[in-house]
């Protein structure tokens, strides 16, 4: 039998700014507008861990009709203690409804944080109206 539902930890709340510099476009690909857009920085919050998104990073989404798009995104995440965390995250938006979903995973060399190597998570985001999204990032258990 299905599980109803999941058991997950709360890892962080995540806000990641969008860059001020103009995205790269290319319209009317086969597979939809590609739009390519830096990311800024931002910041993480957990119990276990936080920081600062540092650049660069940035968004190679694919925008679909009905105002949903595919996210593939890579960032850089440096600890309050200087661990630096490579964070990575496919998903799907819904511009209209202003939500993100994701699934991210981590790569960490510093030993306070090789845990995150192994944990598969899952983002809920917010998308902001001037640009950006905040995230809950839950790791499955």
């Amino acid at each position: 039998m299905a599980a109803t539902s999941i058991d997950v930890e709360h890892l962080f709340t995540l806000t990641v700014e969008v860059g001020s510099d103009e995205p790269s476009q290319v319209r009317g690909g086969p597979h939809g507008d590609r739009v390519v857009a830096s990311v800024a920085g931002g910041t993480f919050e957990g119990e276990r861990l936080r920081g600062t998104v540092v650049p660069p990073g940035g968004d190679w989404v694919t925008r679909h009709g009905g105002g949903k798009a595919q996210l593939d995104v890579r960032l850089m995440l440096v600890t309050d203690d200087g661990a630096n965390i490579l964070m990575q995250y496919k998903g799907i938006a819904d511009f209209k409804a202003g939500t993100a979903r994701t699934a991210p995973q981590f790569e960490v060399g510093d030993e306070r944080y090789t845990w995150l190597n192994d944990v598969q998570a899952v983002g809920i985001g917010t998308l902001k109206p001037e640009g950006g999204v905040t995230y809950d990032v839950y790791a499955l258990r």
